[in-house]
């Protein structure tokens, strides 16, 4: 199956892995890339998307996005775990010759969902504003996407900015709240999977090598190096090496068999100490007396498990093949 994808974005390290992976993979099309604050400020994930395309050959539209939550107080990107760049603190960029597009990434959505109705499925691996100003934009748009799939959220894994909340929720825990609600055909990757696929940055090391240290390749080592002396410290156990996060989002779409899933509405917690917090109905047949959960409430497609050893075979199958391009520099 062929999968035409808006891929919705903060770069980020593991934005940058999952990025690569769509790129190399024969049955996605990236067709058009839009960018939200998270990782970084919104004006460099749009200069980091810009970047790491170009860099990999690949000429696909950028729109910019979302620079605030929807209604809570932004916060500060975490420079510590990304890099203040988003890619580790490059050293030195190849120049490029390219910008973003002149209109929105809300309104990029919506045009590209009205041209392509039924066609297009965004991966989100970011906080949701530029789903929700989309949704704003055009209230039928759950009609018209074919899929939606999420890195986002948690529903027993611990926390990665709280003891329940997921950083991508947490940080628009409003937007959120609103896609869960929206109605389209929705997965969420959280937590409960991403911390079960490790990748070592050896491995990393590895595939610049196979790819002759291609500029993409080595710029993506580097990010994965300070990317992973972050999780090292961070998670010793690990070893110099990080969480897959983003790239499983990709890994369910073309390969959904390799999760275990539970279908259910999902709502988010927007106030107080479990701010940002997912919450899966995993019964699905009470009626509550708290509302928001009533029957008709639509559900989501929740991972709670991963066959890790074949998501991590997936991920390096693909990454080795040859798709790298010559960079498009100015």
């Amino acid at each position: 199956m062929s999968h035409k994808v808006i891929f919705d974005t903060d770069p980020g390290v593991d934005d940058a892995m999952a990025l690569y992976f769509a790129l190399a993979h024969p049955a996605i099309d990236v067709v058009g890339i839009t960018t939200t604050f998270g990782n970084v400020k919104v004006p460099q994930a749009t200069a980091n998307a810009l970047y790491l395309t170009r860099l990999a050959g690949f000429d696909i539209p950028v729109a910019e996005g979302g620079a605030l939550p929807l209604m809570k107080t932004p916060g500060t990107p975490p420079g510590f775990i990304h890099g203040d760049d988003g890619l580790g603190n490059l050293p030195s960029r190849l120049a490029i010759n390219a910008t973003p597009l002149a209109i929105s990434a809300a309104e990029y959505i919506v045009q590209m969902a009205r041209g392509y109705p039924g066609e297009i499925s965004i991966v989100a691996v970011g906080p949701l504003i530029n789903l929700a100003l989309a949704l704003k934009l055009e209230p039928t748009l759950p009609q018209l996407i074919k899929e939606v799939v999420l890195m986002a959220g948690t529903i027993i894994e611990p926390g990665n900015v709280s003891p329940v909340a997921e950083a991508n929720v947490w940080n628009d825990p409003h937007a959120a709240d609103w896609v869960f609600t929206a109605g389209w055909k929705l997965a969420m990757v959280g937590l409960d999977v991403t911390h079960r696929v490790v990748m070592p940055s050896i491995y990393f090391e590895k595939l610049a090598q196979h790819h002759q240290h291609h500029p993409a390749l080595a710029t993506l080592l580097h990010a994965v190096n300070f990317y992973s002396d972050f999780h090292e410290k961070a998670r010793p156990e690990l070893g110099h090496a990080c969480y897959g996060h983003d790239i499983l989002a990709f890994v369910y779409l073309v390969a959904p068999e390799l999760f275990e899933t539970q279908v259910g509405t999902v709502r988010v917690q927007l106030e107080g100490m479990g701010n940002g917090q997912t919450m899966l109905d995993r019964l699905g047949h009470l009626v509550y007396a708290e509302p928001g959960w009533e029957p008709n409430r639509p559900v989501t497609t929740v991972c709670m498990q991963v066959d890790a050893g074949q998501c991590v075979q997936l991920i390096e199958q693909v990454l080795e093949t040859s798709w790298l391009r010559t960079p498009l520099l100015a």
